[in-house]
Formats: structure tokens, sequence, C-alpha cells
């Protein structure tokens, strides 16, 4: 896999928690590193530049202390996400805080990143993009980004619809980059299936939100324990942009999710007078029927681990795989 020693070397299990607008605060961030995942924060719900660098300098200096008190433990990588539409000198900007306070991974999303590109390397940076085609998957490759966010079929907030059968698979066979799976990822196993399919990592957002330290809304976080995939839904009838919304949160705001309008352009003035996307209009993937409680993140990831080693761990399995194999046999072996 093309996943960097520097990045790989810092992780204990190969997933990201995902930039999430409203969701992915300091706390979040800071004790996914803690964990030894890639932790995130995202500009998006910043007011300007001056906020998200007091939230960088908080994380810089909570995993600070938390090296000097477990210098042995591993301390993931933070990566920060940053709207591409940002003029070249706002995006310098943006990339010299990011360095001053020790974010190593820029994602960006939502937009065209061959302008970023060069601006991300330039300050010595490593570059993720979200897609959700294989079309946006080719030009994030043209661009020059170092990792795809593949968002296949399932996933919260701005997702594809592509089965993630098809979808790593056919970006692995034409990218050598980082593909950082995403799209209702929501246990070790699915962490261990990514990297069968061909990616380096998974990308886990909602199963996120449902944490202590999560900066959510414990309404928000409820809803997700209460739903399972028939409570979210797939639509451009919210922003214009196809992305899956928690059903209940849009009739929470005096809107039908059966009967949105089909949006042809970005846009929310169909929405009540004061209504927000993410903020009073709540995403969630497919993933929520697995979500039965709200643990810490040090919890969680202690589960996601043991659910993936459970998945990896199956070296006779395999050992009989290969000698039915030899003998032309047809059945798998059983467990």
């Amino acid at each position: 896999m093309a996943l960097t020693s520097e990045i790989r070397d810092r992780l204990t299990l190969p997933a990201v928690a995902a930039p999430m607008f409203l969701c992915s605060g300091v706390e979040l961030a800071t004790e996914v590193c803690k964990a030894g995942l890639v932790g995130s924060l995202t500009r998006n719900h910043c007011r300007d530049l001056e906020e998200l660098e007091a939230q960088l300098r908080a994380v810089r200096d909570a995993l600070a202390a938390f090296h000097d008190q477990h210098p042995d433990r591993k301390i993931g990588p933070l990566a920060v996400n940053i709207s591409p539409t940002f003029s070249a000198e706002e995006m310098r900007a943006h990339l010299q805080a990011c360095r001053r306070h020790g974010a190593s991974i820029v994602i960006t999303s939502v937009g065209n990143p061959t302008d970023n590109a060069p601006l991300i390397h330039d300050a010595g940076l490593v570059h993720w993009h979200d897609a959700t085609t294989l079309r946006f998957a080719e030009k994030a490759a043209a661009a020059g980004v170092d990792g795809i966010v593949a968002i296949g079929a399932g996933g919260g907030g701005h997702s594809g619809v592509i089965s993630h059968l098809a979808f790593i698979p056919q970006i692995r066979a034409m990218f050598d980059g980082t593909i950082i799976m995403a799209g209702a990822v929501t246990t070790g196993a699915t962490i261990r299936a990514a990297e069968i399919l061909g990616a380096d990592l998974a990308y886990m957002g909602t199963r996120f939100i449902a944490t202590r330290e999560a900066a959510a809304p414990e309404a928000y976080k409820a809803m997700i324990l209460e739903g399972t995939a028939a409570d979210v839904t797939y639509t451009t009838g919210v922003n214009g942009l196809p992305a899956m919304w928690l059903k209940a949160s849009i009739r929470g705001i005096g809107m039908d999710p059966d009967s949105l309008p089909r949006l042809e352009r970005r846009g929310t003035d169909h929405l009540p007078d004061g209504v927000t996307p993410w903020r009073d209009i709540w995403s969630a993937g497919q993933g929520i029927g697995l979500i039965r409680d709200i643990p810490s993140v040090a919890e969680l990831v202690r589960q996601l681990q043991a659910e993936y080693v459970a998945a990896c761990r199956l070296p006779d399995m395999a050992e009989a795989a290969r000698a039915a194999l030899q003998n032309e046999a047809v059945e798998c072996p059983s467990a």
C-alpha cells in the first residue's frame, strides 16, 4: 500500500476520525490522536483563521503534555479539513498555521484540488482530497494529491453511490497514493475489509459522532443510537448536493424527508427561515444500525482494535484455503 511510513508508524489502527462540521472539536481530535488514530479538525465551523489556530494550539499542547506523561505511547497525526475555495493567499496562511502547530495532513473536499495541491506540498504537508465518483478520483490523482478519500455508498454527509467493492479496486488500479475508504465504516472488521479491498486507511465519521468527546448535541447522538439504515435518506433536497441525512432531523424542522425537492444546484432558500444544514439538519451514514452505545474515544478504539485483530487472525483458514485451491476445491474452508 502507498501509506507513507511516517504516518503508518504513528498509528495503532489504520483509521481516521473524519473531520465533521460542528462535531470535530478540540476534545475529539485530541483523544483520537492519543488513541493512535488520525484525528482531525475542520476549518468550516471556525469563524476565522484565528479560531482555527486556537484549536490547533490547544490540540498541540494537550498532545505534548500527553507525550510527556506517556513517552512510549503512539500518538496519531492531526489532519485539518480546509475548503479548497480559499484564495491562494488565504490558503497559504492556513497552511502555515497548520505547520506551526503540528498538523501534518490537509484534507480538501467539494471542489477542485488542482490549484491547492502545489500550495499544500510547498508547505511540506500531506494532501488528501475527497472523491465520490471515479471521475473525481481521476481528477484528484491528476492534480497530484497524496491521498484520495474514496467516499462510497452509505456514507454520511456528502457521499457517493458506488459500492466499495467496485470503487476501491478501481481507484487502486490507477492511483499509487494513499487510499482512504469512507462510507458506513463502523467496526474494526470494516477497517480490515478496507485493507482487503486495496485501501490503506478507513475513514470513520458517524461512529465518532456517537462518542462522549464529540461536540455534537446530545440529541444528535441519541438519534444515531436509535436509528437504522432505514432512518437515513440520500438526497439533494437539503442543500443541493447529494448527501445522507437523518430523516428524524428533517422532520424536526417541519419538512417531510420523503417529499424533499430535487435540487439541481446548491442552495437552501427552500428551507424554513433560520434553518441551517449540519447545524439544524443532521447527517449520518448507513452504519448507524451497528451503533448502540456512546463510549469514550479510548473505549471505542479498544473495541475497534479487538474487532480488527479478530478479523485479521485467521492464519489457519488462510492455509486451509491455499490447500483447497491447490486441490481444485470450490468450497471455502469453514471457521
